[in-house]
């Protein structure tokens, strides 16, 4: 009898252990998209893999998250994909030829955590590749507001990654209770927002840098933190774009002169 306590206490532990170490940035509890419904969203990859999660903005640039790239690491943004394996016609894997992370932003810190990627070439649009409009105006979203994320981010707490697009629907939760000691304590800023995550559905790592997307229009760029996904205390934080639409412009204006390879 001692010796199976101790096996269920060791089992027991194991899983916390588990628990605490899973990665952030995922869909969890998320369902597959249909196929090429969502036509903005990019994996941005290193080597071929999975990085983040990213969204069309225009022709030329796509919107991440700064913390997933290093300032070395060469990245490549891939457009048109429902399967990260399988072949489509629709899919192209474009080289990045500037990354701008906002120049606030830091391994060390949460806040301004936005990062602008100029492809080498003019994006083909169509039916699957198409710029997703993101929020201009300043405007706070009211509470229980209900908003899409989705992303190729592992989908369970074994670490299982999707081949296919996820993604998932949660409700705005308001900055003051975000705020709140049993939430994250006073550190999400008028440049954050958060959404509601349960046990059971969450976003979190892989689909970091991906969209908030609330009535067609990107509200949000998904951040990381010192959070466990699928932790109902730990609110998913998404970067608010409205709050930097004078640094996106002019990030994307300065850039326009710079001729990417036809």
């Amino acid at each position: 009898m001692g010796r199976s306590w101790a096996c269920v206490v060791a089992l027991i532990l194991l899983g916390a252990i588990g628990c605490a170490t899973q990665p952030r940035g995922r869909i969890l509890g998320g369902s597959e998209a249909q196929a090429h419904a969502l036509p903005y969203m990019a994996s941005v990859q290193v080597n071929g893999s999975h990085q983040c999660g990213g969204f069309l903005v225009n022709e030329y640039w796509v919107m991440s998250a700064a913390h997933c790239w290093d300032n070395e690491t060469q990245l490549q943004v891939l457009l048109g994909a429902h399967s990260l394996s399988q072949p489509e016609p629709s899919k192209r894997l474009y080289d990045v030829l500037r990354a701008v992370p906002h120049p606030g932003s830091g391994s060390d810190t949460i806040d301004h955590d936005l990062l602008l990627l100029q492809l080498s070439e003019k994006v083909e649009l169509g039916p699957a590749v198409q710029p997703l409009p993101w929020q201009h105006d300043a405007r706070l979203l009211e509470a229980g507001t209900m908003c899409d994320v989705a992303g190729w981010g592992v989908t369970s707490y074994a670490g299982s990654r999707p081949d296919r697009l996820q993604y998932l629907s949660r409700p705005v939760m308001d900055r003051a209770t975000c705020n709140h000691r049993l939430y994250h304590d006073g550190t999400i800023t008028e440049h954050m927002l958060c959404v509601e995550s349960n046990r059971r559905r969450d976003s979190c790592k892989g689909d970091s840098g991906g969209p908030l997307v609330c009535g067609g229009v990107a509200e949000g760029v998904l951040t990381t933190g010192s959070r466990v996904c699928g932790n109902p205390k730990k609110p998913s934080i998404f970067t608010r774009v409205s709050t930097y639409v004078d640094w996106i412009r002019s990030v994307v204006n300065e850039n326009a002169t710079v001729s990417p390879a036809e």
